[in-house]
């Protein structure tokens, strides 16, 4: 099977065998393994005053790196920062990607309609209008997803590029979420269940991501019905078992290294970790794909990231029938 067939097994819980998939939400470190910048750190402003045939060098230029990340880390799945970001220069990055790696790869890109925890600048407003005028944030949802829900369509009309996408809205604090359960029902469940719903009708995955300590709200989100969870954040308290007990066995669990022994921890620290998390994730034999709790972000060594993925290599391997 191609990585992508051994990705869409794992997101349908369907026992593969061999070894588990992996792959990174975000793989920052390309100037360390590549000496090259990632595509979503690179400034396009003057994208309108090159030739096409300079526009066409920075598009294979990105679609070979992130290939070439693939490619060296066993990475099963690919997911695109559009750069530009608007819809011609998003089909014609994922036209190469897919022109230079046929389906090997799974693709996907954001695709999240519901609202985040807001930043710094915004957040006190936010949370009045939460408790004020929740019924205008609820108006803006219903745009935000249509909006979302046209580009998807517009997208499968171009040949159906994408498999799926990655709901990157993040719910949640280390300590707790930031909407209260009540909250959460009234103005982020209604849009993601449909998100997703209508994601599945046009053919696409959906992976539902927020980090931090989502227990108190893991039973909505599973019932919205994602095809996979991700990131599963140890740092928030979140223990891959008892995920799996609330979920039950038609969602892929995704990540759970802990990102912040990775970059701070000893090595030992690290290596028991990594196989924590393969054991308790391979435990059922299916529906697991191995990640850190966040992403390869900018400041992780590149050195534990290698060493994350040379034990996931020598032993997140299933028997033959998929036994962990």
């Amino acid at each position: 099977m191609t990585h992508r067939q051994r990705f869409i097994k794992t997101l349908k819980c369907e026992r593969i065998g061999g070894r588990v998939p992996h792959f990174e939400l975000v793989f920052f470190l390309t100037m360390e393994a590549f000496g090259r910048v990632h595509p979503a750190h690179r400034n396009y402003g003057q994208w309108n005053q090159m030739s096409r045939e300079e526009q066409k060098l920075h598009i294979q230029d990105m679609a070979e790196l992130y290939i070439d990340t693939a490619k060296k880390y066993d990475h099963s799945a690919i997911f695109i920062h559009p750069n530009p970001g608007d819809f011609e220069n998003t089909i014609w990055l994922l036209e190469t990607i897919r022109e230079k790696s046929g389906d090997e790869y799974y693709l996907m890109m954001h695709g999240d309609p519901t609202w985040p925890i807001p930043d710094g600048e915004n957040m006190m407003d936010f949370a009045v209008q939460m408790l004020e005028e929740p019924e205008k944030l609820n108006e803006i949802s219903q745009k935000r997803l249509e909006e979302a829900l046209d580009l998807a369509a517009a997208l499968d009309k171009r040949g159906h590029l994408l498999d799926g996408f990655a709901l990157c809205s993040d719910y949640c604090f280390n300590a707790n979420p930031f909407f209260t359960a009540e909250q959460f029902e009234t103005l982020i469940v209604p849009y993601l269940r449909e998100a997703i719903s209508e994601y599945r009708r046009m053919g696409y995955y959906s992976i539902k991501h927020t980090d931090g300590n989502i227990m108190p709200i893991l039973k909505p989100l599973a019932e919205c019905r994602p095809d996979g969870i991700h990131s599963l954040d140890p740092q928030g308290g979140v223990d891959l078992r008892e995920v799996r007990r609330i979920v039950g066995d038609k969602i892929a669990l995704i990540g759970n290294v802990n990102c912040g022994l990775l970059q701070t921890g000893s090595d030992a620290e690290c290596d028991q970790d990594v196989m924590r998390s393969l054991q308790e994730g391979m435990a059922d034999g299916k529906g697991y794909i191995f990640s850190t709790s966040n992403c390869a972000y900018t400041g992780l060594p590149l050195t534990r990231y290698e060493r994350m993925w040379r034990l996931w290599r020598k032993y997140g391997i299933y028997g033959e029938e998929g036994e962990g």
